[in-house]
């Protein structure tokens, strides 16, 4: 079954406390996944985030280019999958293909909902993955909390 696409607009909450509850919870239910993010900086700012761990603990984690990349848990980076994750957390612009979508369980798509480009961006993302039949869902914490507004069910096969 091919991936639903979750779309996390932020108003409210921060994009590394966003980033690190979503990435915590995918571990937890087993999960490994891959942070791909556009921006060298950023990636570099959650490397930094994530070695703080969440307050119940450690959450491993490496960069891409290492010699272990394949055993990470979570891959930070721009590039392709090499740790076999089943989740992509896509950030500052980062896209998925339509072959890496069929092979995954979840994809997160982050944007700052302060940023119109990023809007209308995740607006693009969210035509085209629903176009390759994956199911959406778009969550804004406009309230303060994440509330689910929207839902697009996956196509059904050919």
């Amino acid at each position: 079954m091919p991936a639903t696409t979750m779309f996390y607009h932020l108003q409210h909450k921060g994009l590394d406390e966003s980033v690190t509850t979503l990435v915590t919870r995918a571990c937890g239910q087993g999960l490994r996944c891959m942070i791909r993010c556009a921006d060298p900086a950023l990636t570099d700012h959650l490397d930094a985030k994530l070695w703080l761990g969440p307050a119940e603990g450690f959450l491993p984690h490496g960069q891409e280019g290492g010699p272990h990349d394949a055993q990470q848990p979570v891959l930070l980076g721009a590039g392709p999958i090499t740790n076999a994750a089943q989740g992509l957390f896509l950030l500052a612009g980062a896209t998925a293909t339509q072959a890496e979508a069929a092979t995954l369980n979840r994809i997160w798509l982050i944007f700052d909902g302060a940023n119109p480009a990023a809007v209308a961006a995740a607006r693009t993302e969210w035509t085209r993955m629903t176009g390759w039949g994956l199911a959406a869902q778009y969550w804004s914490d406009e309230t303060g909390s994440w509330v689910k507004k929207t839902e697009k069910p996956a196509a059904p096969a050919p």
